[in-house]
């Protein structure tokens, strides 16, 4: 799955990365090492400029809420569960199959966290012993250093109950769409902890190279079977791993110091 992860990048790198052409400075965020879901992220989109002459697609950089919003529900309430859409049904499931289609964007991030709990923890709850589990996390981020490209979906939801030139009349939102982690070799492995993305957790964000990024946000492609393809998980052996502090457990912690490599799990974490 995907429930955090640090986004560091500015609006002048990510345009240089993914040739963007619009973005408003209004719309800047500050670097967030701690993104959780209903927060304000950064998403790369191919789409008309409204009310332009031009009607082409124009690759935006747009500030969306992470927590999809079907445009057909009645209230925003269900946000906060989709955040992540599973690769092997998102293109049958109401929820995101019209985004699938018709509303595919990379949201850009510097990694992702994911925690694991440890073999001790987890014999104390084969053994029913009520003990709240300690999981360590780790950050898992491209070997090469480059940005990591989630595939995801957006839509538009209209608040009924406000007016038309309400500011928040409309809600952009967006979801991360997830596949089957990684069982091979990690590129850069910790000495002391799991060796492959399924020893941490067995979902993973959908990571788009580099040679899939014009077709994912192309909008004129809108062919299930076609886009299908597309969900293919990138090549193995792109990736590494590495503990990071617990402190990124408490959403109210933010800062470059959370990325901080720790030598190995922390005390009574142990993988």
């Amino acid at each position: 799955m995907c429930g955090r992860y640090a986004s560091s990048r500015g609006p002048e790198d990510l345009a240089g990365i993914f040739e963007i052409e619009k973005w408003e400075p209004e719309e800047t965020l500050a670097p967030d090492y701690n993104v959780a879901p209903t927060k304000d992220v950064y998403a790369v989109l191919d789409r008309p400029v409204k009310d332009a002459d031009d009607p082409r697609p124009v690759r935006q950089l747009r500030r969306l809420k992470w927590g999809l919003v079907p445009s057909w529900s009645k209230t925003p309430e269900g946000a906060a569960r989709m955040i992540n859409a599973r690769a092997e049904t998102v293109h049958e499931k109401p929820s995101y199959r019209r985004a699938f289609t018709t509303r595919r964007c990379i949201i850009p991030a510097d990694g992702y966290y994911e925690w694991v709990t440890g073999n001790q923890e987890r014999d104390l709850e084969v053994e029913g012993k009520k003990k709240r589990p300690r999981k360590q996390p780790y950050f898992v981020l491209p070997a090469d250093g480059s940005v990591f490209a989630m595939a995801g979906l957006y839509e538009f939801w209209r608040d009924r109950t406000l007016p038309d030139d309400h500011p928040r009349a409309w809600w952009a939102t967006c979801s991360v769409i997830t596949t089957e982690a990684e069982t091979t070799p990690l590129a850069v492995a910790p000495a002391d902890g799991p060796h492959a993305l399924a020893e941490i957790h067995p979902r993973m964000p959908l990571m788009l190279t580099p040679d899939r990024w014009d077709a994912w946000l192309d909008p004129s492609r809108t062919d299930p079977d076609d886009l299908r393809e597309l969900l293919a998980p990138p090549p193995a052996g792109l990736m590494r791993a590495y503990p990071v502090s617990t402190a990124v457990s408490n959403v109210r912690n933010n800062g470059p110091e959370l990325l901080k490599e720790l030598s190995g799990p922390e005390e009574g974490t142990l993988f």
